[in-house]
């Protein structure tokens, strides 16, 4: 069996951007290794994927002692376990598992692009994680930009270099379960309690966010447009699903003591299964300022739900303007909150963007599929390099 390294920086990525992949190579003829950083959802993660689990020193900041040592720490993994496949996502583990597979002669690296953090950098700060993203990129093999428009900013901005970067299907880092995100998923009666829990009545229209609590997710703005939209029309309900993360890129003040006061803002913190949520939501404010190919447009489609999103990459993608969901430019509180208003008053448009909301995501982005396709960018690189020849019989 060939070895496959799967690298990101916290184990919270391992269980959000690769869930059933593995079972699902392992059946094929690979034996999986997934590496991150510890942390609480670690557990979960090995048994949701059935594999080996290995602790990388991996912090999200900039480390340059820590970063050197999880570097050679993950240099000695590969000599030790030889793997045939490095595939690794998030920004800080794609350099260490990057540059160590390389250093350690590992013959198929790849890396996954799912949003670049530096968009929102400046000075020294952007110029150091530019500089790694680059370095990143040349010592992989391939690289898998999880959206189209992600791959044209990568050529026009940052690596000129198309030969190198391929997206998978229509993009995205897992595709969907579009059985498990369905509506038939949910247990009779669980809306309805979950409504009583949280004190929303069927008077309610509630727009629901999952994700971050965060500045870049465009949470200030959703706040403030929001707060206004409650106002001209109270029976509004702003549900936030996610946890508060005030240390790397915190919200304001003035923000947060909204998000606390207001009775009609909602917070439920970090939810393992946010499905019983988008069951008893009308539809998804989503205006982050940057993704990669977010899953969360996709998961609140599933539902019925029709997204209002920013024009960034990936989110322009999975929404069509229109037609399952409203595209706003980013950061732009005033634009956000016409669509808000839009949704909740025009009905025949509500309606219409609900009811291609999920055909258009089981059409292009059913994960079985997806993972059918990267199995075979496998084994394609596996005889590209001619790596485990013994192996090719096994997958076919």
């Amino acid at each position: 069996m060939a070895v496959l390294f799967r690298v990101t920086t916290v184990p919270i990525s391992l269980k959000n951007l690769i869930v059933g992949q593995l079972p699902f190579m392992k059946k094929r003829g690979f034996d999986p290794v997934m590496i991150s950083a510890d942390g609480p959802e670690r557990e979960d993660v090995i048994r949701e994927q059935g594999c080996k689990h290995i602790i990388l020193d991996l912090t999200r900041k900039i480390t340059p002692l820590r970063d050197l040592k999880a570097l050679w720490q993950f240099y000695r993994l590969c000599r030790k376990y030889r793997p045939a496949i490095v595939h690794s996502h998030t920004p800080k583990a794609g350099i260490i598992a990057m540059l160590g597979a390389k250093l350690a002669g590992v013959p198929i690296r790849l890396h996954t692009v799912a949003g670049l953090y530096l968009i929102e950098a400046s000075g020294l700060r952007r110029k150091i994680l530019e500089f790694v993203e680059v370095l990143t990129y040349a010592c992989a093999t391939k690289v898998y930009p999880n959206s189209n428009n992600l791959k044209r900013i990568l050529i026009d901005t940052l690596y000129n270099q198309p030969e190198k970067l391929k997206v998978i299907g229509n993009g995205s880092s897992n595709g969907i379960d579009t059985d498990f995100f369905s509506r038939s998923s949910i247990e009779k009666g669980q809306p309805e309690a979950l409504r009583q829990q949280l004190g929303i009545g069927s008077e309610n229209f509630v727009f629901v966010f999952i994700g971050r609590l965060v500045r870049d997710k465009g949470m200030q703005e959703l706040v403030t447009a929001f707060s206004k939209l409650n106002r001209l029309h109270p029976h509004a309900r702003l549900l936030l699903v996610g946890p508060l993360e005030q240390e790397l890129d915190p919200i304001s003040e003035e923000t947060l003591h909204e998000i606390e006061t207001n009775p009609a803002i909602i917070t439920v913190g970090y939810q393992k299964d946010v499905r019983p949520y988008l069951s008893i939501s009308h539809a998804l404010a989503f205006p982050s300022y940057r993704e990669g190919f977010p899953n969360v447009p996709m998961q609140a489609a599933c539902f019925g739900l029709p997204c209002i999103v920013t024009n960034i990459n990936g989110c322009n993608e999975i929404i069509v303007d229109g037609e399952n969901g409203l595209i706003i430019p980013p950061k732009t509180t005033a634009e956000l909150y016409a669509a808000m208003e839009k949704l909740l008053l025009n009905q025949p448009l509500y309606a219409h963007l609900s009811q291609n909301a999920r055909k258009m995501i089981v059409e292009r982005y059913e994960q079985t599929h997806f993972w059918s396709l990267l199995l075979k960018e496998y084994q394609e690189q596996l005889r590209k390099h001619e790596v485990v020849p013994q192996l090719h019989q096994a997958l076919t």
